[in-house]
């Protein structure tokens, strides 16, 4: 490739791969275990059996080793996300701002080999930067292979016992993504990368695509999000999936006036979930150009917002389940669907439990598509923004019910005092507040948007969520933190004119603009305000939705739910999260016995035989003036708190676990303010 270079060092065992044996002295002779999959299996579970670390134990836990990844890139990352695999005594991952793929020593964290790719400029205006989530796995019982997806959208093979390129893959080990995707792009700038991991399964890899994430897209006619199936030892193409129909093809029609032939995006950006024995693959796509406009893509506009069950083999829709129509919320579907075989009228179902933003568990049988329990059609209100097409009905499952908040009423909003409650009152005046799936409105002053709850990340986000097949229970991490959406109409063209609009380039005049934000007590993020100076003087300025530095809404800010997928039920819900340092030291709360609030984040619990296990999401400092964040472990059954340890940053990817001679860990990547990427192992003490 012209003007580019591959780099990989290789360390400490490039030989031949072999197997650790629990042979040391005074190991246990119970069998090593393995994480081959980003989420523990196909099915997305994150789940082990394992419990030599349980409730007795789990706070004596000690760090056995850590992984900084400073030296990987020409900058420090703080956003680091990945979860690692473990194959026979060696964790693979992404690292680092340039997202080198490595290997290390499951035992020590010492680094085996490194295999960088050096992509230039492609890199640098990639869409999707730093590490991602991480990596995948493949054998044939012979080859062992890690694949991942770069920074710059390039899909490489290497050889799991040495991080050497498969000479047998594409070209030199590498197949570029933004070739053969039935569009022509601009190898450098077109806006499409990935931070998930490549789902493999029947030998073929499925690569999906994201975009640059924000609510203002800055065109129209963007790149669209195309799935794909790839051979595993050729990286020849097998199969590609049009999430935006092309027209002939099923869902085209469920687009107005043609729409669907200019929109972009709609890409599958979150993890996917494989059932090999169905020969199916479950992708979560997201919402084609933009994310709270939708006057480009009138009508329900298939697949946007959908989880589509393609054939592993040929790529051929079997079915689909639209979870939001024609979405204005960006309510993407952030992560993969939860595979699990649960009771059903006395029968084994096959089944897929899908956490979303709108706090919503999505229970379908995932042979069929067909919901478990009813989920039904229910009226929701339209907007006024000139254009825009709304939604006559939303699909709202009966069971079982939201895990978190969802839209804001008064009811909702902060009231620690009354004076606090009053100010808050008062702040939502100048907003449109309603149920989930209220409409957004053109913001002006006096009504800067729709405040809505759950916010634009969520609910649930990207770590999604886990599944214990002993008790038939999905528990999962949502947060409580509201947002704005506000619409915001472009000065230079009059409304008068907006019919006639075709089409929205970067040189082109857009109608209208979103504006979105999300804010938990913080200054809000710089975004587009129509607010002249002196409007935003009188008052907070708009979508800062936040009481004297409080949050807007009551906690929980952070919850863990137990969901019995037996019934349907709720079984436990529990605050996650120690109450932020803003909220324990707030003169007006002073006296006050606040219990914990837990505290808004991305996360992603795992499960273990006993025990539900999460870190926390940000930072707080405790009685002895330390700065860091918890890693908490719950008893799964009830919710109770049976131990946390210290860990110097939030968690900021999730957690996995394995037991390697006779030793149980427990490894997560944590970061996040000033502290940079780790990678921290913690074991119980008196390990070798």
């Amino acid at each position: 490739m012209l003007g580019e270079t591959a780099a990989m060092v290789a360390l400490a065992g490039a030989g031949p791969f072999k197997a650790f044996a629990a042979t040391a002295p005074g190991a246990s002779s119970l069998p090593d275990t393995e994480w081959r999959h980003y989420a523990a299996d196909q099915a997305s579970t994150r789940y082990s059996p394992l419990d030599q670390i349980n409730a007795d134990n789990f706070s004596d836990l000690e760090i056995a080793w850590s992984f900084k990844t400073d030296a990987l890139g020409a900058r420090k990352e703080y956003q680091f996300e990945a979860t690692p695999l473990l194959i026979k005594g060696r964790l693979y991952l992404a690292a680092g701002s340039r997202r080198d793929c490595i290997a290390l020593d499951a035992a020590s964290g010492e680094l085996l080999w490194m295999h960088r790719l050096d992509e230039g400029q492609r890199a640098l205006n990639s869409p999707r930067q730093l590490s991602g989530h991480g990596v995948s796995y493949w054998t044939d019982g012979t080859k062992e292979r890690i694949l991942y997806v770069t920074t710059g959208y390039r899909l490489v093979s290497l050889d799991a016992a040495t991080g050497i390129p498969d000479p047998d893959f594409g070209t030199n080990g590498v197949v570029d993504l933004k070739l053969d995707f039935d569009q022509q792009l601009d190898p450098d700038t077109a806006d499409v990368g990935l931070h998930a991991t490549p789902l493999i399964a029947r030998d073929t890899v499925v690569v999906g695509a994201a975009h640059a994430a924000g609510d203002v897209p800055a065109v129209r006619r963007n790149v669209k999000g195309y799935v794909r199936g790839f051979d595993v030892r050729t990286g020849k193409r097998k199969w590609i999936f049009h999430t935006i129909p092309r027209k002939g093809e099923f869902g085209y029609d469920s687009w107005l006036n043609g729409d669907a032939d200019e929109a972009g995006n709609g890409g599958v950006w979150a993890e996917m979930s494989a059932d090999e024995e169905l020969g199916l693959v479950y992708v979560p796509v997201e919402l084609p150009t933009g994310d709270e406009m939708g006057m480009f893509r009138r009508g329900n506009a298939l697949f946007g917002e959908t989880l589509v069950a393609l054939d592993i083999e040929t790529g051929k829709r079997r079915w689909h389940y639209q979870l939001v129509h024609h979405g204005l919320w960006d309510r993407d579907i952030p992560c993969a669907p939860i595979l699990c075989d649960i009771p059903v009228d006395g029968k084994l179902v096959k089944a897929l439990a899908q956490p979303t933003k709108q706090a919503f568990l999505y229970v379908l049988n995932r042979e069929t598509g067909k919901p478990i329990w009813p989920i039904v059609e229910r009226k929701v209100e339209a907007g006024d923004v000139p254009g825009e097409w709304y939604a006559p009905t939303q699909p709202f499952p009966t069971k079982p019910p939201a895990y978190d908040v969802q839209g804001v009423t008064i009811d909702d909003l902060i009231d620690f005092t009354p004076a606090l409650r009053a100010k808050a009152v008062e702040l939502v005046k100048n907003y449109k507040i309603g149920p989930l799936y209220t409409p957004p409105v053109v913001s002006k002053p006096g009504r800067w948007g729709t405040i809505i709850s759950p916010g634009i990340q969520g609910g649930t986000n990207w770590p999604g969520g886990c599944y214990d097949p002993e008790t038939h229970t999905v528990f999962v991490y949502s947060k409580n933190q509201p947002g704005v959406i506000g619409i915001i109409p472009n000065t230079n063209m009059t409304v008068s004119q907006f019919p006639q609009v075709h089409g929205i380039s970067g040189e082109e005049p857009r109608p209208q603009v979103a504006m979105g934000s999300e804010t938990n007590g913080a200054p809000p993020p710089r975004r587009p305000t129509p607010a002249p100076a002196a409007a935003a003087a009188a008052g907070p300025p708009p979508g800062f939705l936040a009481v004297d530095g409080l949050p807007l809404l009551k906690p929980p800010y952070g919850r863990i739910t137990a969901i019995d997928l037996t019934k349907g039920d709720l079984k436990w819900q529990i605050a996650h999260g120690e109450t932020p340092d803003n909220v324990r030291n707030h003169p007006a709360l002073k006296g006050l016995k606040i219990p914990r609030t837990g505290r808004p984040g991305n996360l992603g619990p795992l499960v273990t035989k006993t025990l539900v296990i999460c870190g926390e999401a940000g930072f707080y400092t405790n009685e002895y003036g330390v700065r860091g964040a918890m890693l908490r472990a719950y008893d799964k059954a009830t919710g109770e708190e049976k131990g946390a340890v210290y860990m110097p940053a939030p968690q900021s990817g999730s957690p996995m676990t394995y037991r390697l001679r006779g030793k149980q860990y427990i490894v997560v990547a944590i970061g996040g303010g000033n502290y940079s990427a780790e990678l921290v192992a913690f074991r119980l003490p008196g390990a070798a």
